[in-house]
């Protein structure tokens, strides 16, 4: 598809421009990878986002005295973004008969690696009955202070993207305003 795609694009181009004609082909080839890689980093980011919130859904949950199931149904109505899509999908298959260890242990395949230490601490207690809520609170603060951390090192790279912006459009026009009417003045008091 994509390969049809891209050498239907170079033929139309070599019509028009026959030495675009490439470059047009291997845009049109490579563009959709780009599109999906970019797809997934968005989806990545928006579960890093909510994965601390998540986190902390289950220790109120847990907290509350449900179960495993329960806790994983309650987050699942109420938690926010892709990872409580996911979770949503697993209480639909234990809903068909699966167990919740099994249905849990793909969590991290779809959803990613950063879940896999939240989904470790319900599979441990769902298998092994190991205590639940203080390593769930640990995790929640843990999450949270990682999200804290990447925001602020996205605000420290906040002024370096400014810059170019700053310099190539500001600083120009700063000079058009204040500089050139001193040169022309400048220029205006030395002719005779």
């Amino acid at each position: 598809m994509r390969l049809g795609r891209s050498v239907a694009a170079a033929a139309v181009t070599v019509v028009v421009l026959p030495l675009a004609a490439p470059a047009v082909g291997a845009i049109v080839w490579g563009l959709p990878a780009v599109a999906a890689r970019r797809q997934r980093r968005r989806r990545q980011a928006e579960l890093l986002r909510h994965l601390p919130e998540v986190a902390d859904l289950f220790v109120l949950a847990v907290g509350a005295g449900l179960t495993v199931p329960l806790a994983v149904a309650a987050v699942a109505r109420r938690g926010p973004g892709p990872l409580a899509a996911e979770f949503r999908r697993v209480v639909h298959e234990v809903d068909l008969g699966r167990r919740i260890g099994d249905a849990l242990e793909e969590v991290p395949a779809r959803a990613g690696e950063e879940v896999r230490p939240l989904v470790a601490a319900l599979l441990a207690s769902e298998r092994y009955g190991a205590p639940l809520l203080d390593g769930l609170a640990r995790l929640a603060a843990e999450l949270r202070s990682d999200r804290r951390r990447r925001a602020e090192e996205a605000a420290r790279r906040v002024p370096v993207k400014l810059l170019f912006p700053l310099v190539f459009c500001t600083l120009p026009a700063f000079a058009l305003l204040t500089v050139a009417p001193l040169l022309a003045g400048a220029l205006g008091s030395l002719r005779p």
